[in-house]
């Protein structure tokens, strides 16, 4: 494994400027205009909603650890840059990737178990050999060019957590925005640490003013959705940063945050002074932050949208009539 993100094949390979994701996705689009055309789809960030809530459903009756699961929606990002979606049974593929996820991020969970818990899970999986996820994990391989180390956002998260004195509240919220943060394409474009350091910007410096540490909006939403003691976070230990299946933040919170800008940071305390002088002194991208907050803020106001049942439904047209 590259300890270091630069020297790995997520840098070099797996990462993408916005146009290039741009060009990738029309490539795929143009050779498989039938299909896209017959079966419209929800935005693409809805879509990633739903597999996540389904993926997060697995890993709860699994007890995955997190990380396992953050790398099988990676996992399946990249593989429809490749693959066309309206060609596969994207429940075989979530089943697979998390199968594989597990595997990479060394809490190997036995083919069996996972085929009979997904199938559970997933009636519409519609396999019962343990060879097809056998299969399709080499076809997975293949189509990902054995390029599977991934560097997340959790680990720099955690480090910055200490170095700026975030209360557990801002820490649990920001683990959050980065579980959301999966939802988009930011782990396409930009390194771990830029997400870390935005996921820090929405959950403390740029946190409305008038709201406590992480928000009423997500304490009501996680104390009312499942518990998140199932799932681990990538250390092993048990964190309350496990997908509620509710956005992190509410659009507006987003949005009132981006609009507050940075203006007048240093004055509103010790801590967000610190965090405003180390920003000033790293090197730091600033505009990578901007932009990785512009995208989060959007996600939220798509997020509003979401509807479980169009996005199963768009999903069972394409492969009924495959």
């Amino acid at each position: 494994m590259a300890a270091n993100y630069w020297d790995s094949t997520q840098a070099k390979y797996w990462t993408f400027t916005k146009a290039e994701l741009v060009d990738l996705r029309k490539q795929l689009v143009d050779s498989n205009q039938h299909v896209h055309n017959k079966y419209p789809l929800p935005d693409r960030r809805l879509l990633s909603i739903y597999i996540q809530q389904n993926l997060t459903k697995l890993a709860r009756r699994m007890s995955l650890r997190q990380q396992a699961l953050a790398t099988a929606q990676v996992y399946i990002k990249r593989f429809y840059l490749r693959v066309e979606i309206r060609k596969t049974n994207p429940y075989l593929i979530m089943a697979t990737a998390v199968y594989l996820g597990c595997k990479m991020e060394e809490c190997p969970q036995h083919i069996r178990l996972l085929l009979g818990e997904a199938a559970r899970q997933w009636p519409e999986l519609g396999i019962t050999e343990t060879s097809k996820i056998g299969e399709c994990e080499f076809a997975l391989i293949s189509t990902l060019s054995s390029r599977l180390i991934l560097h997340h956002a959790y680990r720099t998260l955690t480090e910055l957590a200490s170095l700026f004195g975030l209360s557990h509240e801002e820490q649990t919220l920001a683990h959050n925005i980065i579980n959301d943060s999966y939802n988009t394409d930011l782990p396409l474009l930009y390194p771990p640490h830029i997400i870390a350091i935005t996921s820090i910007f929405l959950a403390v410096v740029l946190r409305p003013a008038g709201q406590p540490s992480g928000l009423q909006n997500f304490a009501s939403s996680s104390s009312s959705s499942h518990p998140v003691s199932p799932l681990h976070s990538p250390g092993g230990q048990q964190s309350g940063g496990a997908p509620s299946g509710n956005p992190a933040m509410s659009a507006n919170a987003a949005q009132n945050a981006l609009l507050g800008g940075l203006s007048g940071l240093k004055q509103a305390g010790p801590k967000l002074g610190k965090l405003v002088d180390w920003l000033a002194e790293s090197k730091v991208d600033m505009s990578s932050i901007v932009d990785a907050t512009q995208e989060m803020v959007s996600l939220y106001e798509v997020w509003e949208q979401y509807n479980e049942r169009a996005c199963k439904d768009a999903i069972t047209k394409f492969m009924q009539n495959k």
